[in-house]
């Protein structure tokens, strides 16, 4: 009898210590992801306060973009237009480049990591299961904030929109997907340019392809701040629209080339405006704080 309450004892312990590793290891760092075009004033500001202030050690990766000269571009953006005084572009255009040393020590001390735009499956396969990726990724689960525009909010979900396929319909495998960087939660897709460039029809086909992933569609202009407790809130000048498939009935009709025409019943869709904060993890629109 007392050996076995012993072992009860122990692998209670254990469980209890399993779970307090899991909960440290989830990742500590905010989001403040913006869906392109001209950057809010008031996204860049919570950025770079989340940082830790315009001394704070910032690093952007200009990686998604073929601009030749698009390092200098941010670098000069956080310097000149913020007035930051520690920040750097990481100029890293193929997998040789993420490995390099000094770049790996200053992704690993980074406290404002920021993600440019263009092309986001350049970002994933110039960084992921490299030294600097996998720096970048320590930052982040350590404190520091991600921030990203366009292909670098586009990269953020662990299911990555790449932004090829056919989105003149809403049907089952009209969406090219990639494995993105994973720093938002696991069952979040996350999408950009979308209420001024008319992307529901492709984010509609991924949700409702995949009914457990939230879809986030983030206009230009705007940003979508996430927290580490789960919830996010608008910021900016548009909308950020969420849709929402679990628990809804969906179902499919066949159509040519294999790809089902794709229907739902009870699905549910909210426009959040600037100031409007959603919690992901109960799926909720959180009551507006109010000031006395």
């Amino acid at each position: 009898m007392r050996l076995t309450r012993f072992v009860l004892l122990v692998a209670l312990a254990c469980s209890l210590a399993s779970s307090a590793a899991a909960a440290d290891a989830s990742p500590k760092g905010h989001l403040v992801l913006i869906g392109g075009g001209d950057k809010p004033p008031e996204a860049m500001r919570k950025f770079i306060e989340l940082a830790g202030g315009k001394d704070a050690p910032i690093i952007a990766i200009p990686t998604a973009s073929s601009e030749p000269d698009a390092a200098e571009y941010y670098e000069k953006l956080f310097r000149e237009t913020f007035g930051c005084t520690n920040a750097v572009s990481l100029d890293i255009r193929k997998k040789s480049d993420a490995e390099r040393a000094d770049w790996t020590a200053l992704a690993r001390k980074a406290k404002g990591i920021f993600f440019g735009g263009g092309d986001q499956t350049r970002i994933t396969t110039a960084l992921l299961g490299t030294p600097v990726g996998d720096a970048i990724a320590a930052a982040f689960s350590g404190g520091a904030v991600v921030g990203g525009t366009s292909a670098g909010t586009a990269c953020q979900s662990e299911v990555m929109i790449t932004g090829e396929g056919d989105f003149s319909l809403v049907a089952a495998g009209s969406v090219e997907t990639w494995k993105g960087l994973g720093f938002l939660p696991s069952d979040v897709v996350i999408d950009q340019h979308f209420i001024k460039r008319q992307r529901e029809n492709r984010l509609f086909s991924v949700v409702l392809e995949h009914p457990a992933l939230l879809g986030v569609g983030v206009d230009e202009e705007t940003a979508a701040w996430f927290r580490p407790d789960g919830t996010f809130e608008v910021l900016g000048r548009s909308a950020v629209m969420v849709l929402d498939a679990k628990g809804a009935a969906v179902h499919r009709q066949a159509r040519d080339a294999g790809k089902d025409s794709l229907g739902v019943h009870g699905l549910t869709v909210h426009i959040l405006l600037p100031g409007d904060v959603y919690d992901t993890r109960t799926r909720t629109v959180l009551p507006k704080r109010t000031t006395p």
